[in-house]
């Protein structure tokens, strides 16, 4: 598989998660206006909070991992991968900063290849 293929992958499977969230989450949590018994749903049995405890560590360590690369590589817009871990998830976040890396990377390394010309 090629990067652009890849990057194109990876960006229409983050964007149907929103697309699912935007149209199976949102209207009932417009409707009920409870955030909290939205959450609490992910945990109604052993199966479900299963899934969402994953999704919630995932999401933490995705943060941790975007907090060191802006430290340590000066990955800018990184933040956003943060927020979109809350609202529509982390599936969709973790899209969007592999597409940032996959950017910068691509960037970085036609750099290093006009520097050695």
């Amino acid at each position: 598989m090629t990067r652009s293929v890849f990057e194109k992958l990876i960006a229409l499977l983050g964007l149907v998660f929103m697309a699912f969230f935007a149209v199976v989450v949102v209207p009932p949590l417009i409707e009920s206006g409870d955030i909290v018994g939205a959450f609490a749903a992910g945990f109604v049995n052993p199966y479900s909070s299963g899934y969402s405890f994953d999704a919630i560590v995932t999401g933490f360590i995705l943060i941790a991992w975007v907090l060191y690369e802006r430290h340590v590589f000066a990955i800018r817009h990184g933040w956003v991968a943060i927020v979109l871990c809350f609202v529509p998830g982390v599936a969709t976040a973790f899209a969007y900063y592999l597409v940032l890396r996959l950017r910068r990377e691509n960037a970085r390394r036609l750099d290093n290849r006009d520097e050695t010309i």
